[in-house]
């Protein structure tokens, strides 16, 4: 497995739709498992595939409270209530914005063998679960921030 380079808001990639996911296969897990290690080396909590340049519907999740998702093809069934919080995000370091998202959200997804399946979120998962979907959209969150803030890198 490798760790893959984190693009960064002035790469143009990261402004495109990422396609969906086709061939469940070794290819897939490979990447899965790349973007695991490559989230986990940033101390991120979450990442999705347009992140590290590949433009497909896969997102790695780990919200560091006992929840682990890969997520390939995730689409919204429902989303519920809004709630301001505070986001980060590894393609643009050294900020944080403030974001209004739903604090309920039911999405549909397929896991690593393409069987679909259905998960509720709420909270702090919900958010990340909205940010990366946002990413399969070209968008990022501070398209959406009402404020935004530069936060100094840890250890130094």
């Amino acid at each position: 497995m490798a760790i893959r380079t984190i693009r960064t808001d002035e790469d143009p990639i990261l402004r495109k739709k990422s396609r969906e996911v086709e061939k469940f296969d070794e290819n897939l897990k490979n990447l899965i498992e790349d973007m695991k290690e490559t989230m986990y080396e940033a101390q991120g909590v979450g990442l999705a595939a347009v992140q590290v340049g590949i433009l497909k519907k896969a997102i790695v999740i780990d919200d560091y409270e006992g929840t682990k998702l890969e997520l390939i093809n995730p689409i919204f069934k429902s989303r519920e209530g809004e709630v301001d919080g505070m986001e980060g995000c590894l393609s643009v370091p050294e900020k944080m914005g403030k974001i209004c998202r739903a604090e309920k959200v039911t999405i549909q997804y397929q896991d690593l063998q393409g069987k679909k399946k259905n998960l509720e979120a709420e909270g702090f998962l919900a958010r990340i679960i909205q940010h990366e979907m946002d990413h399969l959209d070209g968008i990022l969150y501070t398209d959406k921030a009402t404020e935004m803030y530069d936060v100094e890198k840890q250890g130094e």
